[in-house]
């Protein structure tokens, strides 16, 4: 699909034109996501009111079908109980039907599942369509590791920006103050739509003009968040704990430059970076279940407790884990990163927890 001309994309060049959105996801952060947009299509003229949001269907323990309990009650029972989404968000459990008329996409996913739903929207976007990925991960093929915001504009054709940033979303989602990142390829204008969008007075968020960069802090971090829940669980303390941050910022940063040599360091200062670092190993869901499978002495399967722990979440930092051993081993990178290849070796139970801080930290 050619580029269509900046104007004509969100419209500012056509009277009356509204851009459509849909949020292609609905777990605990895509449900966050939705009430940050609704709110705003509310307020700004060139958005259509409704947003719609793609909910894989599951039938809840009383019977009913998830999306009719979303629809009727205007609150994802499952994933953000307690939070009204807004009116104006209609759950659809029809991927194609979702996305139809819309010229907005918002992906927000777990990463495992992005392969299978692009192949599914593959000719069904037509059109002058912006997208913009929440999505933390990154595919691994044979030919090396293709970032999930390439994996959605290679398969649909469309061009991709992303959103990354110290964003636990329960916290959002009750509106405490928190920050995030754009970042943007080409059209600093499309960047600025993304942040009109998603810009709270609670929820600031910027562009940076580095996709790669800040798709990478959101994708590494959970990486280095397992980390410092092994540390946790084996109550190493907090100068162990700052430690490991340290090697992983460090580690996420050299990695990404030798994928990406284009990505800038000031990158790793904004929300997406060293902010996401620290929420994500002070209080997200990948430090919980490494504290707790470190607890257990690696006997308990992360499997195990993702399925304990979460409620139907899923657990990024290990796949991903998996995925980064890949690209190092792939590469010939593997003694470069020895945090990031200790992580990966625990989770699969070839190293004990312990052994996250029995290495020396490679000198490049």
């Amino acid at each position: 699909m050619s580029p269509a001309p900046e104007k004509s994309r969100h419209g500012n060049g056509d009277e009356g034109f509204k851009s459509r959105v849909t949020v292609v996801g609905s777990g605990n952060w895509g449900s966050v996501a939705a009430k940050l947009i609704a709110s705003n299509a509310l307020k700004l003229p060139s958005f259509h009111d409704e947003v719609r949001m793609w909910v894989f269907e599951e039938v809840l323990p009383n019977g009913e079908k998830l999306t009719d309990v979303i629809n009727k009650t205007n609150e994802n029972v499952k994933y953000l109980p307690g939070i009204k989404l807004g009116r104006n968000v209609v759950a659809d459990p029809d991927l194609e039907n979702a996305v139809k008329e819309a010229n907005m996409l918002v992906f927000v996913t777990p990463h495992q599942f992005m392969d299978g739903i692009c192949k599914k929207l593959s000719g069904e976007i037509t059109g002058e369509v912006e997208a913009i990925s929440l999505v933390k991960g990154m595919e691994v093929k044979k030919e090396g590791p293709c970032m999930i915001s390439s994996l959605i504009s290679k398969q649909l054709g469309i061009n991709c920006c992303v959103l990354m940033g110290a964003n636990i979303a329960n916290e959002i989602a009750m509106e405490k103050f928190s920050e995030a990142t754009v970042g943007y390829r080409e059209s600093r204008e499309i960047a600025e739509t993304w942040v009109q969008l998603f810009s709270t007075p609670y929820f600031m968020v910027t562009a940076v003009h580095d996709v790669e960069g800040v798709e990478l802090c959101g994708t590494l971090k959970n990486v280095v968040a397992i980390a410092a829940g092994f540390v946790d669980g084996l109550e190493m303390g907090n100068n162990t704990k700052a430690a490991i941050m340290r090697i992983g910022l460090r580690e996420m940063r050299a990695l990404s430059k030798l994928m990406f040599p284009s990505v800038k360091d000031s990158t790793f200062f904004e929300s997406c970076g060293v902010a996401d670092v620290i929420t994500t190993c002070l209080g997200g869901r990948n430090r919980r279940v490494a504290e707790a499978f470190a607890q257990s002495g690696g006997k308990r399967s992360f499997d195990e407790l993702e399925a304990e722990m979460l409620q139907g979440q899923k657990l990024q930092g290990v796949s991903t884990a998996r995925e980064v051993y890949e690209v190092l081993n792939y590469c010939g990178w593997l003694e470069m990163f020895p945090l990031f290849a200790t992580v990966h070796q625990i989770c699969i139970g070839r190293l004990k927890p312990e052994a996250i801080v029995h290495y020396r930290e490679h000198k490049a």
